[in-house]
């Protein structure tokens, strides 16, 4: 790239004054489109009166109510001091780690580009819907209450952005806590005019891709096309940037791991029952644990899924039908679109053999394999467990302007929800 690359700008952080919480663990929150369930909710809610739940997946009785919710809640907080601004504008070093996992990049406001000027690539497709959801809660907050996860490709050294990185965890963190899922999170302020240059430097020659995000993105750029007449006054709208992590996946790999399907209104025996009267796949039996059954579809060649409805008792689902491949996919997309698990999926399964229509009401997206299990079987339902994609297929296909099928890929960590939030025009608040 040339130096219309990446812009990653300062801003004065929002974050929880720890003397007004009970613990920062205990006020932060998984992305909101990770919290799933409503006991998920209720149990961060419970967690702290303050937890960021509050403000990501604010609950009342229809849309309206939710949003003015969360900003009555934004505002109240800041009234009482449970949050605060930091003193200056800065970008942040955050870290993560777990075990062997360690993810370390760089918190700030990213400069808005469409996908057409290829500095930040999306790779799967939204629902306008959803997109609307979350652009009236930053509307309603006038915030960014949580950033998207991009990543970069640097060269795998400690230099320009990466050594500004790892000589700030060198120093003393403005937080440290440990959330329930075992991983450790720790942050730190750049304000250093030499080491912002240098960020700018290293990162202007970069491109990114949405690792997770996609409608927080497609958000940022909807609320920014509104508020296109004041930002046409020569000065840089709040709105033409959004809250950001960008992470290095030379330095810092990302994992990649699948995104589970639920269908509550399809019965298993349905599901099998439909495969097998159109011979769309080869069906298998497997009476396997769960673990063992994951490895068995991940070791099957080909396209291959894992249904079951919470029983015990596993299908493998593999060699599908040639003449219904060619029936289902489009033959306008690349063959490495078409032999991609989710493409045949939403194709060949849920459209052309169980016509099950990509809605909220009847499709559940979820990210833990036992999860999924578990809500099929308390809803009577199908799930269909998949296998990851790899990142490097992921942007390549991005590179090629090729969007996957939505919900094709998890990548993480993920950061913590709650640690610094971005308040778009600070004088209202």
């Amino acid at each position: 790239m040339t130096s219309d690359g990446l812009r990653l700008s300062p801003f004065r952080g929002l974050r929880y004054a720890p003397e007004k919480v009970s613990g920062l663990a205990a006020v932060t929150s998984p992305p909101y489109d990770v919290v799933v369930r409503p006991d998920e909710v209720r149990d961060l809610e419970t967690a702290d009166p303050c937890n960021i739940v509050r403000l990501i997946l604010p609950e009342a009785d229809d849309e309206s109510a939710r949003q003015t919710k969360a900003a009555r809640t934004l505002r109240q907080w800041l009234a009482e001091g449970v949050m605060a601004f930091d003193p200056q504008p800065a970008l942040y070093v955050y870290e993560q780690r777990r075990g062997d996992v360690l993810q370390r990049g760089l918190i700030g406001a990213l400069e808005l580009s469409p996908p057409e000027d290829g500095k930040v690539l999306p790779h799967e497709g939204v629902i306008d819907e959803v997109v609307e959801d979350r652009a009236a809660l930053m509307r309603g907050t006038g915030a960014n209450l949580e950033p998207l996860l991009l990543s970069y490709r640097g060269d795998g050294t400690a230099s320009g952005a990466t050594a500004v990185i790892e000589q700030a965890v060198l120093r003393t963190p403005l937080l440290a806590t440990t959330t329930e899922d075992g991983f450790s999170h720790r942050l730190w302020s750049v304000t250093d005019p030499g080491e912002l240059d240098a960020i700018h430097a290293d990162l202007s020659q970069h491109r990114a891709l949405i690792a997770d995000g996609h409608h927080r993105w497609a958000t940022y750029l909807r609320l920014r096309g509104e508020h296109a007449k004041s930002a046409a006054t020569g000065e840089d709208s709040p709105w033409n940037h959004g809250l950001v992590l960008l992470v290095d996946t030379a330095r810092y790999p990302l994992r990649v791991q699948a995104i589970h399907r639920v269908l509550p209104r399809l019965p298993l025996k349905s599901a099998l029952d439909a495969v097998e009267a159109q011979q769309a796949f080869r069906v298998t039996p497997l009476a396997l644990p769960l673990p063992q059954a994951l490895e068995a579809l991940g070791s099957t060649p080909g396209n291959a899924f894992l249904l079951t409805d919470g029983s015990g008792t596993f299908h493998l689902l593999d060699r599908p039908a040639p003449a219904l491949l060619e029936r289902a996919l489009d033959a306008r997309h690349s063959e490495e679109w078409r032999q991609l698990d989710a493409a045949v999926l939403h194709s060949a399964l849920l459209e052309s053999v169980w016509r099950v229509p990509d809605r909220p009401q009847d499709i559940a997206y979820i990210h833990d394999a036992s999860a999924a299990v578990g809500k099929a079987a308390q809803l009577g339902g199908t799930a269909v467990l998949m296998r990851p994609v790899r990142e490097e297929t992921v942007r390549r296909l991005a590179e090629q302007g090729v969007t996957m099928p939505r919900k094709s890929t998890s990548f993480g960590p993920k950061p913590a929800t709650g640690l610094v939030l971005r308040v778009l025009n600070e004088g209202t608040h």
